[in-house]
């Protein structure tokens, strides 16, 4: 991998994508600790220290920009909700169904649709944050040298501004970088939690050399997990397909054999993020409307065996719904029928669809449900320890990483093979 890494960097146009994508991620690393104006920074993180399991966890998502209460406070979140919301209309309302069938032009709209919806909701989880952090249970007291009202008006902007900032670098990233923008980002948010989570297990416990041999057991159980998480990642069904010999001009055109690579978890990293968008949602509402049973509610649904549940099936549940979104078996039999492509055993057209679903159906549970696992048991493991490299280090944080960090060197992968070079995986 190092060598494909030096060769990578020996391509112009790959070299100037890597480095820009690096000075994109530096630069939203440095906005989630530049604090919104008029914030008692000291006073405010002793605040947070004492908030509930909900809003650890949103701090978690947002690379500790939270908790800083930074520019860059709302994170990414803001657009995943409003993609999420997107999607789902997709199957709800028929012109947005059409957009995304109209292909360039019509992602172009469903874009610009994503982006006035996450402005929206950017500004309703700005204010409330700022009632969040005003109420008697945080009693922060922001600058008093200026009227209030227009100190409101200043923060909530500031918040605002800060989600569209990381929205345009997100897309930035994915138009002139390499990988997904907003993918990455939410990589490089939980990967910078990762050092002060290690330093925190070594300090747990009393014994130092405990708390050494603890962390260092965690660290390993991760390592050990990472090739099965791999391997699962890039697991395939493959579809034998043939294709009947036929005269085209004076050639004779098929008679060859090949396949349909159906992944066992097809929709990589989405069903996590969704699901634990979904999950943290009820925490962004309680910020909102500071109403206690409200708090309760998403403190409970954010841990314990509700949130165990609810993970599994949210995670399984996406996993379909977003497998069913990006592969259309009707499309690829059609597809084949016109190619003159059958799948030997089953006859073309409808039996064809038929077989497809129920051979993708059969897949994606195994592979929602390891992710689901993956994701549930760390954090089993954080509510009976306690240890917050665990939760650093947890089944949707690693998932997350992997996915992403697999995505990136695939795409890598075909730069450097446009140029003649290896890729990362031989």
């Amino acid at each position: 991998m190092l060598s494909s890494i030096i060769d990578a960097f020996k391509v112009p146009e790959l070299r100037k994508k890597i480095l820009f994508t690096l000075g994109i991620l530096a630069l939203y690393r440095f906005g989630a600790y530049v604090p919104v104006p008029g914030i008692p920074f000291n006073e405010f993180a002793h605040s947070f220290a004492d908030s509930g399991v909900s809003m650890t966890m949103l701090d978690l998502f947002t690379g500790g920009a939270l908790s800083n209460f930074s520019v860059f406070s709302l994170g990414i979140m803001p657009y995943i909700t409003a993609s999420i919301i997107m999607q789902l209309m997709q199957g709800v309302i028929p012109a947005v169904g059409r957009w995304a069938k109209e292909g360039e032009t019509g992602r172009r709209k469903i874009t610009q649709v994503t982006r006035y919806l996450t402005l929206g909701l950017g500004l309703i989880n700005a204010i409330g944050y700022l009632l969040l952090f005003k109420s008697p249970q945080y009693g922060v007291v922001f600058s008093t040298e200026i009227p209030e009202f227009v100190t409101d008006i200043l923060v909530v902007f500031t918040l605002v501004a800060g989600t569209a900032f990381i929205m345009w670098m997100g897309e930035l990233i994915t138009q002139r970088g390499v990988g997904n923008g907003m993918s990455l980002i939410i990589f490089v948010s939980i990967v910078s939690r990762v050092p002060s989570a290690i330093f925190s297990s070594v300090n747990l416990s009393a014994d130092t050399a405990m708390g050494i041999a603890v962390t260092a057991l965690i660290v390993v159980v991760v390592l050990a997990c990472i090739p099965a998480i791999i391997f699962v990642e890039r697991a395939q069904r493959r579809i034998p397909v043939n294709y009947a010999k036929r005269v085209q001009g004076r050639k004779m055109m098929g008679g060859q054999s090949t396949y349909i690579p159906l992944k066992v978890n097809a929709a990589g990293v989405i069903p996590i993020i969704f699901a634990s968008c979904l999950i943290y949602f009820p925490a962004q509402l309680a910020a909102l409307f500071n109403v206690e049973w409200l708090t309760m509610v998403a403190d409970a649904i954010s841990s314990g065996w509700v949130n165990w549940i609810l993970t599994v099936l949210l995670i399984v549940f996406f996993a379909y719904f977003y497998t069913s979104m990006v592969f259309n078996p009707d499309e690829t039999a059609d597809n084949l029928r016109k190619q003159g492509g059958f799948i030997p055993g089953v006859r073309p057209g409808s039996a064809t669809v038929t077989y497809i679903k129920n051979v993708l159906h059969r897949v994606t549970l195994p592979g929602g449900i390891f992710i689901a696992v993956i994701a549930v048991v760390p954090t089993i493991i954080f509510h009976f320890t306690g240890n917050t490299l665990v939760q650093a280090f947890g089944g949707t944080s690693i998932l997350i990483m992997i996915g992403v960090a697999l995505d990136t060197m695939n795409k890598v992968e075909s730069q450097l093979k446009m140029h003649n070079y290896d890729g990362f995986f031989k």
